[in-house]
């Protein structure tokens, strides 16, 4: 049965995994050497995070959110997993326990910001990721405007 869980310390190789294949995925603007460079970081934090995955019907992890208080740190759906309604499930659980959200999501990353717009995200402001130079978006969902 398909279900959405808060992390555990045993899931993090798999969401470590995923972080890493779906942002050489997505983004292909930005060197590979960026996101490699960044694993061992990006592995403790979400060690401590606010996380919660999506098992398949099988109990395989296929996807995560992260959270930090009412900000996305991150939406990643594996690969074969994509198109499937995974990320749609994350978001509305992380919905479901927020009033407010807001993310940011590189311009580039043209299939994300359409689903966040899908999704009831509206754009508030564009500028630039001091780490990477890319143009990136900000983007806020309010339940108050959606009820």
């Amino acid at each position: 049965m398909e279900m959405i869980r808060k992390q555990r310390k045993s899931d993090l190789d798999d969401v470590t995994r995923i972080w890493l294949t779906s942002n050489l995925g997505a983004h292909d603007f930005i060197p590979e050497e960026y996101w490699k460079g960044n694993l061992d970081a990006v592995r403790s934090a979400i060690g401590g995070a606010e996380v919660y995955v999506h098992e398949d019907a099988r109990g395989r992890l296929d996807g995560f959110i992260g959270l930090d208080g009412e900000f996305i740190e991150g939406l990643f759906v594996a690969e074969g997993a994509r198109s499937h309604g995974v990320g749609k499930m994350l978001l509305d659980h992380a919905k479901s326990r927020k009033r407010r959200l807001e993310l940011s999501v590189y311009r580039k990353n043209t299939r994300a910001a359409a689903f966040y717009n899908r999704e009831g995200f509206t754009v508030t402001s564009e500028g630039i990721d001091a780490d990477t130079g890319e143009r990136e978006l900000t983007m806020f969902w309010s339940a108050d405007t959606t009820e």
